[in-house]
């Protein structure tokens, strides 16, 4: 569901009062929740030029400068002494009406869409500051902050580190089905993408580029090594990286799945039959199933044992595959 303008608008003033150095436009498109809605560089032109004259129409003071000594590059950031009101002297009545306001600010939905704001930004590496100084930032998991739930001290741990550039180790496994293995990890980014948390890095032990899933990371996430050891290469690009990964990832298009005769009501009833076949001498049917979540499918697949076979695609077969020796193998122990 596209952003609505006065939450881009919103999302965009939480951005660039939180931050302490100028944000670029290209930060901002893929970090600020709103603007990543927009089809093209030009389109996102567009509306960010809009943005920006309706902010300074408000009164808002957007400031535009150098985004650091290294770069050269023109960002942009909120006056924080410009913006801040004045000493205000209020009637009991105004007074009362302010504490009612303030007792709404702090509903869990509205607590919700700060903290998710704020919360992709650090994620992206942009340099915020917690709404208290000097208070770590709270991290919840309602439906404002889709896909984290289970993950809060993770990603808490994993921002930390990202924070002041220090490695990370952890438990990881590729599916449900695998065994936990430590990896070492210089983090460089934690990004959202169809809903999930992906956090991007260098894989020490596998010497390369990786991508991990934040609800496949076990929760004995530790800090290793010195703290500013960790260098981000200029040139990555966290989404990009992510958005590659995800993409290879065997979700949409169809399975065909062959289940036996009077067995696997529920595949049947969500499948599309194509034919009658045998198979390993019993009889049964192919059928075409959408895959809307490979790994949600493979789990429901697995539960029916020997009553239904991946035919294709490979990928989707060899994960029931793992998923059915790995249960055996628990029976066996």
């Amino acid at each position: 569901m596209a952003t609505s303008k006065v939450e881009r608008l919103v999302n965009l003033v939480i951005a660039l009062l939180s931050t302490r150095s100028f944000i670029t436009a290209d930060k901002i498109r893929s970090s600020v929740a709103g603007y990543s809605d927009s089809p093209s560089a030009e389109a996102f032109s567009r509306m960010f030029e809009r943005d920006k004259n309706e902010l300074r129409d408000l009164g808002i003071p957007l400031e535009v400068g150098r985004v650091s000594v290294l770069d050269a590059g023109e960002g942009y950031r909120i006056n924080r002494d410009a913006y801040a009101l004045p000493p205000v002297e209020l009637t009991p009545d105004e007074a009362t009406a302010v504490a009612v306001a303030t007792q709404l600010w702090e509903s869990p939905e509205l607590i919700t869409a700060t903290q998710g704001a704020l919360l992709k930004l650090r994620a992206a590496g942009v340099d915020v500051d917690p709404v208290d100084a000097g208070a770590p930032l709270a991290i919840a998991s309602p439906a404002g902050v889709p896909g984290l739930r289970g993950s809060e001290d993770v990603l808490g741990i994993l921002l930390s580190a990202i924070d002041s550039r220090q490695a990370v180790q952890f438990p990881h496994r590729p599916s449900r089905a695998e065994p936990y293995t430590k990896r070492t990890v210089e983090p460089w980014g934690v990004i959202t993408e169809r809903g999930r948390w992906y956090l991007v890095g260098h894989d020490r032990d596998r010497d390369d580029t990786r991508v991990f899933r934040l609800s496949r990371i076990g929760a004995d996430v530790t800090a290793v090594g010195p703290t500013e050891a960790i260098r981000v290469p200029a040139d990555v690009d966290l989404r990009r990286i992510v958005a590659q990964t995800v993409a290879e990832t065997p979700t949409g298009g169809q399975a065909r799945v062959w289940v036996a005769d009077g067995r696997a009501t529920a595949l049947r009833r969500d499948g599309r039959p194509l034919t009658a076949r045998q198979l390993a001498g019993r009889d049964g049917e192919v059928i075409e199933l959408d895959i809307g979540s490979a790994d949600r499918l493979a789990r429901d697949i697995a539960g029916y044992g020997a009553d239904a076979v991946v035919l294709e695609p490979e990928s989707l077969r060899e994960d029931v595959l793992a998923r059915l020796r790995s249960h055996a193998g628990e029976r066996r122990s």
